[in-house]
C-alpha cells in the first residue's frame, strides 16, 4: 500500500504559556502511518496530542523533532495535498452555504463558474443541494457540518484531517453524517487521519485504530486493525460480536490512559 502521510519519530515541544522557562512536551517518539485509501482513527485521553498530530500532517506545525512525510516526499510549509475539517465552526457568516463551498476554490483562482457548479455538485452529494442560498445562522449545526464536509471534499484532498468533527452534533444527527462521510469517502478512498474521543465512532468508521498514552509526552501504545466487513451502518455495526470484541480489547488499554489523564486535571485544576 502507497503510504499517503508518514510520521516518524515526531516530538513537539513548546514553551509553557504561564512560565516561559519551562518547556512542555506534547507528544514524543510517535510514529504513524495512513496509507492512501485507508481510514485511520486516533484516540486517547484529553491532551494527549491527538490535535497536535493532526497540525504536523497538515503543515500547521512543525515538528521538534523527526520526520513528516507525504507521499514519500518531505513535508515542508503547509501540506498541499490535505484538506483539515475542524472541530469548531469554520463558516463565514456573511457566506452562503454556496460561498463558503466555494472559498477555497475562489482562493485556487478556479474560474468562478467552474467553481460554482463543483460547489453546487458537493452541496448536492452532501444533501444540501436546495440550501446553497442560506447562511449558517439559517441551518442547524448538523447542516453547518455537512457544509463544513463539503467545503472540505470539493478540493479534492488526497489526505483528509478531521479533528473531531461531529463531536458537538446530537447522536441522531452525529450517526447521519457519520454514514453519509463513510459512503463520500468510499466512492473516492481518500486517506482519512481521523481524531476522535469516541471509541465506539472511531471502530465503526476506520479500518484501523492507533491509542495514544496520557500526556505529556504522549505516544502511541496501540495499533488495532479493524477487521470488520464494509459497507457499515454505524449503529448497527455497534451490535455485532466483533465490533465488542474489538472495543473490550482497545478499551483494555485505553481505559487505564483515560483515568491517567483524568488524574492529571484534577490535580491541575
Amino acid at each position: 500500500m502507497t503510504v499517503a502521510l508518514d510520521l516518524q519519530g515526531v516530538a513537539c515541544t513548546f514553551t509553557a504559556k504561564h512560565d516561559p522557562g519551562q518547556r512542555y512536551t506534547a507528544v514524543k517518539d510517535v510514529s504513524l502511518t495512513v496509507g492512501a485509501g485507508e481510514f485511520v482513527s486516533v484516540v486517547g485521553p484529553t491532551g494527549c496530542g491527538k490535535s497536535t498530530l493532526l497540525n504536523v500532517g497538515a503543515g500547521l506545525l512543525a515538528p521538534s523533532t523527526g520526520t513528516v512525510k507525504v507521499f514519500g516526499q518531505p513535508l515542508r510549509g503547509i501540506n498541499q495535498r490535505a484538506g483539515y475539517m475542524f472541530q469548531a465552526e469554520s463558516l463565514m457568516p456573511w457566506r452562503t452555504a454556496l460561498g463558503n463551498v466555494m472559498a477555497g476554490l475562489e482562493f485556487r483562482r478556479v474560474p468562478t463558474t467552474q467553481a460554482q457548479a463543483q460547489s453546487q455538485d458537493w452541496l448536492r452529494r452532501v444533501g444540501l443541494g436546495a440550501f446553497g442560498d442560506r447562511y449558517p445562522h439559517q441551518m442547524s449545526g448538523g447542516m453547518r457540518k455537512r457544509v463544513s464536509l463539503a467545503q472540505t471534499l470539493v478540493m479534492d484532498p488526497d489526505i483528509i484531517l478531521m479533528d473531531e468533527p461531529f463531536s458537538a452534533l446530537d447522536i441522531q444527527t452525529r450517526q447521519l453524517m457519520e454514514n453519509e462521510l463513510l459512503a463520500l469517502w468510499a466512492a473516492k478512498r481518500k486517506a482519512v487521519l481521523f481524531i476522535t474521543h469516541d471509541l465506539d465512532e472511531a471502530i465503526a468508521m476506520s479500518d484501523r485504530v492507533v491509542v495514544m498514552s496520557a500526556g505529556p509526552g504522549s505516544h502511541p501504545i496501540g495499533d488495532f486493525v479493524i477487521d470488520i466487513e464494509r459497507p457499515r451502518d454505524v449503529a448497527e455495526v455497534k451490535m455485532t460480536p466483533r465490533f465488542i470484541e474489538l472495543h473490550q480489547a482497545i478499551w483494555a488499554v485505553l481505559r487505564e490512559e483515560v483515568l491517567k489523564g483524568y488524574q492529571q486535571q484534577l490535580q491541575a485544576a
